[in-house]
């Protein structure tokens, strides 16, 4: 997918020149770096974080294959997602991630809307999630309802689902 340039607005809060792009795989520590910021920051999670940082992994074939998407603004990342595809055809927000100084400027919904898109380009009908509990709220705002619960390597997490209109051939 070629990069997108946009101005996302969050309230009166706006990321200036957001630019959404397919990482590259020279970036995988420095996106490895942002999730281990994000996820540090939630105190509920950061001892089994710290106890287990291998939980902080992103494969380096998910990004030679194109499924990890940055947000970038004047060259620096400001967060990433992460779509990979379903057995049942559908697709997986893996991962969301953005840079804790970021929060709340609209990266995140940016991401998930472009994991809106890509879900649909490759003919899913929903796009799912397995979302931290403390961004229920988020997702809900982003037109995720939640599926169920799910058991997680640290804990229970709600399943979540958006329906996405397909644009496959």
């Amino acid at each position: 997918m070629p990069p997108i340039e946009l101005r996302v607005w969050y309230g009166k809060i706006m990321a200036a020149n957001l630019v959404l792009r397919t990482a590259r795989a020279d970036e995988r520590l420095l996106v490895e770096g942002l999730q281990r910021r994000a996820s540090l920051v939630w105190a509920e999670y950061r001892d089994a974080i710290l106890a287990h940082p291998d939980a902080i992994e992103l494969p380096l074939d998910q990004i030679e294959e194109g499924r990890v998407c940055v947000a970038e603004d004047a060259g620096e990342i400001l967060g990433f997602s992460v779509v990979l595809p379903r057995e049942d055809g559908d697709a997986e927000l893996d991962g969301l991630f953005v840079e804790p100084s970021a929060w709340r400027k609209g990266i995140g919904r940016a991401l998930v809307e472009n994991a809106v898109r890509r879900a649909a380009r490759d003919g899913a009908r929903a796009l799912h999630v397995v979302a931290n509990p403390l961004a229920m709220e988020f997702y809900v705002a982003c037109g995720f309802e939640k599926t169920g619960e799910t058991q997680t390597r640290f804990d229970v997490a709600p399943t979540m689902r958006r329906l996405v209109k397909s644009q496959a051939p």
